[in-house]
């Protein structure tokens, strides 16, 4: 059972790994901006609006849109 579970999480951080990737690219493509700049970005999105940034980079991957402040 423990090791069907630590299976599962690491998939689950594999799939969160390569989804905070796919943001960096939208970021880095559409701003010009370098691996780092992009993932400081989401993780200021993160903070400034108190969301997960698993679900910072998902939301700018489904939607196009980055949340700012107040767009909860």
């Amino acid at each position: 059972m423990s090791g069907a579970r630590q299976q599962e999480q690491l998939r689950n951080a594999v799939a969160v790994r390569d989804l905070i990737g796919q943001a960096k690219g939208v970021l880095m493509e559409r701003h010009k901006l370098t691996a780092d700049q992009a993932f400081a970005l989401l993780v200021r999105a993160s903070q400034e609006t108190n969301t997960k940034l698993a679900d910072i980079a998902e939301c700018l991957v489904d939607t196009g849109v980055l949340r700012a402040r107040g767009d909860r």
